[in-house]
């Protein structure tokens, strides 16, 4: 007999809807045996247009590498700043991770 399935709720905002499928379990609501890969060739993810002002020689020297890679040298610096961002993020978490630790070793008795 196959699993009887809940009703999905209406929502009223996506803030709304978002906080329900945090807590509930999607296998609950849906035959995800039936799911289908879906395809989305146009859709691209939000950009901002942003003023960066820039040393004259820096920008030359960008210029100039993303040059020899062939690439537009806007791209090449959206390239750098994501590299160096997820760099960001993989220290804050190795901080975040030290900083628990630490306070777990105060926390934790001396040994007699």
């Amino acid at each position: 007999m196959p699993k009887r399935l809940k009703p999905i709720p209406k929502f009223r905002s996506e803030a709304e809807e978002r906080r329900f499928w945090e807590t509930h379990d999607s296998a609950d609501y849906l035959d995800w045996s039936k799911a289908a890969p879906g395809r989305f060739p146009n859709l691209r993810p939000s950009t901002k247009s942003i003023s960066l002002r820039l040393p004259l020689d820096l920008l030359e020297r960008i210029k100039i590498e993303a040059n020899r890679r062939d690439v537009p040298y806007q791209s090449l610096i959206k390239v750098w700043l994501e590299e160096k961002g997820g760099f960001f993020a993989e220290k804050a978490k190795t901080e975040r991770v030290a900083r628990r630790r630490a306070a777990r070793r105060r926390r934790s008795p001396i040994p007699a």
